[in-house]
């Protein structure tokens, strides 16, 4: 739960009993694998598929157990047994802990990474469906805070959605960095179970077995989707920080939705705050902060210790709750984000045409001046517009300069917006063709 906003899906996944259903799973896939190979009766693998039902009231015993045993494998392996009954001495055969907790934990995660990336594809409909609409919706591009030339509302949104298809296509490859499963034993070297029964666990279970691992699959794998969860919240973070710049009362070009009944502040009633988009900023920073406990534990002592399993029980569910969540609500401020197009061309117009002092560069320039004298002429004209009320234009067509160089026409066409955004179309169909 997180303020108002459950997360039935993402949540279910790391709940306790989808937890250790995954575990089941495991060990149910075991022992089919084993009397397949026949190295246990069939007949009693058929008894454990048929009577391994874990039931929502079974886990208050296995909590009853561990807190007895100090052990959750071997507190839920006796309610096993007692589930099973004798041919429960089958279940967990030469497997050691690690292997039904590592492969159960790449089922989890390849099941938060599907729904990641549904989140990530929707948010990406979303974006698409708004960069159309304010395709050509002119507005100021800005570098370091300050104005620099035009650009359209609808090419930053095509930005966004261009940047989130590499985020997608990170997901899913973390998907299959952590997609595979390992039965090999206590040091991975098959000691007490053969390879074949790892490959037909995985293969029931939908993953590929690790080709080499020690007691644990090697945990690169677990940063590798640590890191393409926090990649995927830094580029919500910079869509969020854009818009709590855009939403500032001297810019004001665009805000996040605002519902009927909403407050902003317990002091001052006049107040819109651009609170979700804060709200993401602040988490991406944790994924970011997971993400480098998932770098440590890369680094393990020999063929294993625990110092990684406590850190995972917080990193993994919260990192993938945390980006679901940061991706549903953002969608959301996108679909309901409110646009205003005439303060956008205000605030493109407010520096009275030093936007335009790029263009006006090149078309001195290719008059035959020098660059650095063109430089010269059109920085100081600039300089006068910034320091004073006249406009650019004006300033312009007063300096003899430029002048004897450009026709007043030539001038005039320097200063036309429709020249900047002439390839707008050109840039749509390259990000969305």
């Amino acid at each position: 739960m997180i303020g108002r906003y459950t997360l039935p899906e993402m949540g279910a996944i790391w709940d306790d009993f989808n937890k250790l259903g995954c575990w089941l799973k495991v060990e149910v896939a075991a022992c089919e694998a084993m009397a397949e190979l026949g190295e246990i009766p069939k007949e009693a693998a058929a008894v454990i598929r048929k009577k391994a039902v874990l039931e929502p009231s079974d886990l208050a015993r296995i909590d009853e157990l561990e807190r007895k045993v100090k052990h959750d494998v071997i507190a839920f392996l006796t309610v096993l047994g007692e589930k099973i009954g004798p041919e429960s001495r089958y279940v967990h055969l030469g497997l050691t802990s690690s292997d039904m907790l590592d492969t159960a934990t790449a089922l989890q995660l390849t099941q938060a990474a599907g729904l990641l990336s549904a989140k990530v594809t929707a948010l990406r409909e979303t974006l698409k469906r708004r960069a159309q609409e304010f395709r050509k919706t002119p507005m100021i591009g800005r570098t370091h805070g300050i104005h620099a030339e035009p650009t359209t509302f609808g090419l930053k949104l095509a930005l966004w959605y261009d940047e989130m298809g590499r985020d997608l296509a990170r997901l899913r490859a973390a998907k299959e960095a952590v997609a595979v499963g390992k039965i090999s034993g206590a040091v991975g070297t098959f000691a007490h179970l053969s390879p074949e029964v790892e490959a037909r666990v995985c293969a029931r279970l939908g993953l590929k077995p690790d080709p080499i691992s020690t007691q644990v699959v090697q945990r690169d794998r677990h940063a590798e989707f640590l890191f393409a969860v926090a990649v995927t919240g830094a580029s919500l973070e910079k869509i969020a920080t854009e818009i709590r710049h855009l939403q500032r009362t001297e810019v004001r070009e665009a805000e996040e939705p605002f519902s009927a009944g909403q407050k902003g502040s317990s002091a001052m009633p006049h107040k819109r705050n651009p609170v979700n988009c804060e709200q993401i900023t602040g988490l991406a920073r944790l994924l970011r902060t997971n993400l480098t406990a998932g770098l440590e534990n890369v680094a393990l002592w020999h063929e294993r210790d625990i110092s990684h399993s406590s850190v995972e029980r917080v990193i993994l569910p919260d990192s993938a709750i945390l980006l679901h969540y940061m991706l549903e609500k953002l969608e959301g401020i996108v679909a309901g984000l409110r646009v205003y197009p005439d303060r956008m061309m205000a605030n493109l117009e407010s520096s009275k045409g030093l936007v335009y002092s790029g263009t006006l560069l090149l078309a001195v320039t290719r008059k035959g001046s020098s660059r650095e004298d063109a430089y010269k002429a059109v920085q100081e004209a600039a300089m006068k517009c910034w320091e004073g009320d006249e406009p650019f234009k004006s300033l312009v067509k007063k300096d003899a300069r430029i002048t004897s160089l450009l026709t007043p026409s030539e001038i005039d066409e320097a200063f036309n917006l429709g020249h900047h955004l002439r390839h707008v179309d050109a840039i749509f169909e390259r990000v969305f063709a």
